[in-house]
């Protein structure tokens, strides 16, 4: 059984670790901080879509102190693109106690106590920055163990998965390089033990593997998912002076408090289908797929009047959009209408 010789596991798996990782940024140069930020970015958001921004981000932000000292704006702008904005204002508060400590937390315990930090990120942190033998169960490492063990069982969702394998991943810990064996777990999971076709001919633990030996490791793990929620936006162009009409989330809005986007035609009193249709794109929030359809409108007396009372509705001028900050889909919208449009009017 797995967990009853789990040394050579170890060793196997650490040992493709060292001379085939991926050499991503937060490995080459290592710190605290880096890791940190690294962990912050990667939560949701894929490795080749983080890399241009980590690299922007240290930059600007070289650690604590720096981006604990930042204004908010800066750092959400700095966030611009990446989505999942809580992460930014989490990642800046948690910046502002680590600042005011005399020394950051050691043990994944102590990292749970700080802003935007749950199980699996305090045991990254611990275990990859500080040492500390704290096991990491993210999506990949559901799905490598899953397949490890040839586990059928159907799960309602992923939270639920992670629970299940979570004592494993603790059984499976190799307690002397925790932090090599936990980014080992995960980068096989990113890179030979996929979500489709698992490269299990180039896996360095498929003599362990129950699924392999199956001959259908591809179909672990078994997760419900949840069903994708279709809705339909209609978006409002104006142009007005030189300026552009934008909608402001207010600081409580869950995920974009303080995010800009183009306002929608409903929060003008605007009917739906009025104006000319510059473009339609998608794009998905979790398990929401949403269609937004964007037209160029001129405003009605009771929409400048709306637009007059509501604190929301914000006017910004074309020289200085690019010092607000918008929605990553939203910045690409704007940008293509701009480049599109050779009328004044819009």
């Amino acid at each position: 059984m797995l967990t009853e010789h789990p040394a050579d596991f170890q060793r196997a798996l650490r040992k493709r670790f060292l001379t085939n990782q991926r050499p991503l940024p937060w490995r080459t140069e290592r710190s605290l901080y880096r890791t940190v930020v690294s962990e912050f970015m990667l939560q949701q958001t894929q490795v080749k879509t983080v890399l241009p921004f980590f690299a922007a981000w240290m930059a600007r932000f070289p650690d604590f102190p720096a981006l604990a000292a930042a204004p908010e704006a800066d750092v959400l702008k700095a966030w611009e693109g990446l989505g999942y904005y809580n992460r930014a204002r989490n990642l800046h508060r948690l910046a502002k106690a680590v600042a005011a400590m005399s020394t950051p937390p050691d043990d994944a315990e102590g990292w749970r106590e700080l802003p935007g930090v749950g199980p699996y990120t305090a045991a990254a942190i611990a275990s990859i920055a500080c040492g500390a033998p704290a096991a990491c169960v993210d999506g990949n490492v559901v799905r490598v163990l899953a397949r490890l063990t040839a586990t059928r069982t159907a799960f309602a969702d992923n939270g639920t998965a992670v629970k299940h394998f979570t004592p494993l991943a603790g059984a499976l810990l190799n307690r002397r390089h925790p932090g090599d064996h936990n980014e080992a777990l995960m980068e096989l999971g990113a890179t030979v033990c996929t979500k489709t076709a698992p490269a299990c001919l180039r896996c360095p633990v498929a003599q362990f593997c129950a699924g392999f030996a199956t001959g259908d490791p591809a179909s672990l793990p078994r997760i419900a998912r949840k069903a994708t929620v279709l809705r339909e936006v209609t978006r409002a162009w104006c142009v007005d002076r030189g300026r552009l009409l934008l909608h402001r989330a207010d600081g409580a809005a869950r995920r974009f408090a303080g995010i800009h986007e183009l306002p929608e035609l409903s929060a003008l009193e605007i009917d739906s289908g009025a104006g000319k249709l510059l473009l339609t794109r998608s794009r998905s929030i979790t398990h929401h797929r949403i269609t937004e359809t964007i037209r160029a409108v001129r405003l009605t007396s009771s929409a400048r009047n709306r637009i007059a009372r509501d604190e929301s509705l914000v006017w910004v001028s074309l020289a200085t959009l690019e010092s607000v900050t918008l929605s990553g889909p939203h910045r690409r919208w704007v940008k293509e209408i701009m480049a599109a449009s050779s009328s004044a009017g819009l």
